[in-house]
């Protein structure tokens, strides 16, 4: 990737003017764009857009371009960003006994198909509980909870997103649920995986509860989180279809493959800016 590859990613109240205004301003600036979408939600009246550039003729520092950028913006009340796709997050994960959402973000982090920079992982059980599973250099935190203590764990868990910069927070099966303080704190860069194809069933044994109702698909949902359990705007879903053959461990089975694959999808959608929040729902521009 170039050094000088920056995207460009935002959201204002629909107008005429704002893709000629975007294009005309990289264009000045010796910007080529390399890819563009954009989408017009004709029910709210916003407007979506993301733009992949590269410089052309010269090159020109990211913080030249967002100080320039700003008047365009303020003209049409946008909330963007502008980042150097060079530039990794820092990404921590949450877990709780299920390892296999965090095995294989693990797995995708290291051939390169997750870009990022793990910071932590954080786990609700002892380090034992992952067996001869390689974290290599990242560190690894023990901080167990209990209705009792769940204010102070998360105080700790928020003081070590802070003190290691942590951009995103991945819930990888992490079976506790977050205060609405800790939701607010960490709105728009908290991602759960939910095992489910929302709306679905709640609570404990949910495939087996799916099993008992004889449904014929099974699914899970990756989704922000937000103060509303279970309830934030949706990255991505998917679902794959069983029989009445399929016993309770089958539908486990196969509902680890698919909240693995689903989590991951929504983790690189997110890191590589394709997802633009639009209130209770969202925007994903697919690569």
């Amino acid at each position: 990737m170039p050094d000088h590859q920056f995207v460009l990613t935002l959201s204002c109240p629909d107008r005429p003017g704002i893709v000629s205004a975007v294009s005309t301003f990289l264009a000045h600036n010796g910007q080529n764009i390399l890819d563009a979408q954009q989408f017009d939600d004709i029910e709210t009246g916003k407007f979506f857009m993301r733009v992949v550039f590269t410089a052309a003729d010269l090159a020109v520092e990211l913080t030249a371009l967002q100080t320039g950028f700003t008047a365009i913006a303020d003209r049409f009340a946008m909330d963007w960003q502008m980042r150097d796709r060079a530039s990794r997050r820092r990404v921590m994960l949450l877990v709780s006994k299920s390892d296999h959402c965090l095995v294989d973000i693990l797995y995708r982090w290291r051939t390169g198909e997750l870009e990022m920079i793990p910071t932590a992982v954080v786990s609700n059980h002892p380090r034992e509980t992952y067996g001869n599973l390689d974290f290599g250099e990242i560190p690894f935190h023990y901080m167990p909870v209990t209705k009792e203590t769940r204010r102070e764990q998360e105080e700790a868990v928020w003081k070590l997103v802070q003190d290691t910069k942590t951009d995103l927070v991945v819930l990888a099966r992490y079976m506790q649920i977050l205060s609405d303080e800790m939701s607010a704190k960490l709105s728009g860069r908290c991602i759960n995986i939910h095992h489910s194809f929302l709306p679905g069933f709640k609570g404990a044994r949910p495939y087996h509860q799916a099993h008992e109702r004889g449904v014929k698909l099974i699914g899970a949902t990756a989704h922000y989180v937000t103060r509303d359990l279970d309830e934030g705007p949706i990255i991505d879903q998917d679902v794959e279809r069983i029989s009445h053959r399929d016993t309770p461990e089958d539908l486990s089975r196969k509902g680890r493959d698919i909240e693995r694959r689903v989590l991951a999808r929504a983790m690189r959608h997110h890191l590589e800016d394709r997802v633009i929040l639009n209130g209770r729902k969202t925007v994903v521009f697919m690569d």
